[in-house]
């Protein structure tokens, strides 16, 4: 299965509640941090929810 590999590129303070909540479930607590994960439709919906804050690339 692939991996994709998520960084976060902006900052999550004063922004919803949903969205730090959703960084905190992806494992991304500073800025500029990376985190490896599986590609399933649960982190794909994760990602579209924070998409203006994180960068996303694929890992093989």
């Amino acid at each position: 299965m692939a991996k994709l590999k998520i960084k976060l590129v902006k900052s999550s303070v004063s922004r919803p509640e949903k969205h730090r909540t959703v960084l905190l479930g992806m494992g991304l607590r500073k800025m500029n941090r990376t985190v490896i994960l599986e590609d399933t439709p649960a982190i794909r919906g994760m990602i579209r929810k924070v998409n203006h804050l994180v960068a996303v690339e694929e890992v093989k």
